[in-house]
């Protein structure tokens, strides 16, 4: 599978109409569909081999056992980290940063420490530092943004010190689509001996990831931003800094040994994973994944920039558009934009009309909106199942915008 051409036939979710029109989904940065060997491969795993892991000797104890650390085994070949033991299973990316702030976090920030984010952030790499800093009596501090948008580097080297402990950074914005400089930001904090941990969530479906090149200390992501299930989240540690983490949540399969008032804990990343897991959707994620390579992420990649640039072309011919994507930054697959006059929710209720999905708020990035100058954004956000007749559909939902509005369409040529 070398082609996007036909791809939306592997989405059963696509046969729908909505409002009476095919579905055009364009809002993938908050969750994509589903491809059908997913939905196979849950299935086949519920009528198959449902079983509990790690503890039963019976067959398909040992069968779904081996599914699932086949995939943390998939999981570590497709970010290219070293080790499958660097690979731990979480609930979502959310969940994932919070263990990092809950564990490393609590034995290593200390009264006075420096942890420093992005304006960029998402609310799930923003609040659990601001509550670390405030329970440990540290400071949060915030690289701004030049009027472009991008990252002001300057300012964030002035920012790092020998009190700085962690970078926490997100790999793309999930309003903005604008991309970091993440080597240039990791490798900066490394010379000051912080801590880096990257939010991968919007990236790691579209563009090739290799943790181990990229040098991260953590790097968080979820499976249903990749075509994968709800419910499945990961978090790459390296491996030193992982064996030194005391575990996150307390209970069965994460011990070893337990006595009246004591017990001994698994190794990495074992312990770090208590009770029964969501062994259906991360064996299902393995399907995901084989998914994404047989199409190519180099392919998904250049589909997202052309799909990207096309919509930007045709809504900037509108006068009453108001695009926050600017040139000369590197960005990729998301796009927020207002209308004149026009609440968001109300653009994304007349998209709907038109049975195309937008999301339309703040985005769980308050900060950064309120930044804008806006109360909220539209956002459209592309995936490999996307193609130019969407674009073309959101178009047309947006002169529909103009016209309930009784707003007179001035298309321009750009």
């Amino acid at each position: 599978m070398n082609t996007l051409s036909g791809i939306k036939n592997e989405f059963p979710i696509f046969s729908r109409l909505i409002n009476g029109k095919p579905l055009t989904y364009l809002d993938s940065a908050s969750t994509t569909q589903k491809p059908r060997c997913v939905l196979d491969a849950l299935m086949s795993y519920y009528s198959t081999s449902n079983a509990n892991i790690h503890r039963g000797i019976h067959a398909l104890s040992e069968e779904s056992t081996e599914q699932y650390e086949a995939t943390r085994r998939r999981v570590a070949q497709f970010i290219r980290a070293n080790s499958e033991r660097e690979i731990v299973f979480t609930k979502n990316c959310t969940e994932s940063i919070n263990l990092v702030a809950r564990t490393w976090g609590e034995e290593n920030i200390k009264k006075g420490d420096d942890i420093i984010v992005s304006a960029y952030e998402h609310h799930a790499n923003l609040v659990p530092w601001q509550e670390l800093a405030r329970r440990k009596h540290a400071r949060l501090l915030i690289i701004p943004l030049l009027p472009n948008l991008a990252i002001d580097l300057g300012v964030y080297e002035r920012l790092l010190t020998e009190k700085t402990r962690l970078v926490a950074i997100t790999a793309q914005s999930n309003v903005l689509g604008i991309i970091p400089p993440l080597t240039q930001i990791i490798d900066a904090a490394h010379k000051v001996s912080a801590r880096v941990l990257v939010d991968g969530a919007q990236s790691v479906g579209h563009s090739q990831t290799n943790v181990t090149t990229l040098d991260c200390d953590f790097f968080a992501f979820s499976a249903h931003k990749m075509a994968g299930p709800t419910g499945v989240g990961v978090l790459y540690t390296k491996q030193a800094i992982l064996d030194g983490m005391p575990p996150f949540l307390y209970g069965g399969d994460m011990v070893t040994t337990v006595e009246e008032h004591t017990a001994q804990f698994r190794e990495a990343p074992w312990r770090f994973e208590a009770g029964t897991p969501n062994i259906a959707d991360v064996i299902a994620f393995h399907a995901a994944m084989d998914f994404l390579d047989k199409i190519g992420l180099e392919t998904i990649e250049k589909n997202d920039q052309y799909l990207l640039k096309e919509v930007k072309k045709r809504f900037l011919s509108y006068p009453e558009v108001t695009l926050f994507s600017p040139d000369r930054v590197n960005s990729n697959s998301c796009l927020s934009f207002t209308v004149t006059d026009v609440h968001p929710h109300d653009i994304a209720t007349i998209f709907n009309s038109e049975g195309v999905a937008i999301r339309s708020g703040l985005h769980c990035a308050e900060p950064l909106v309120k930044s804008l100058g806006v109360p909220a954004t539209a956002r459209m956000s592309f995936y490999a199942y996307n193609d130019l007749a969407d674009v073309d559909r959101a178009e047309a939902a947006l002169v529909k915008v103009f016209r309930v509005f009784q707003k007179k369409s001035r298309k321009v040529t750009v």
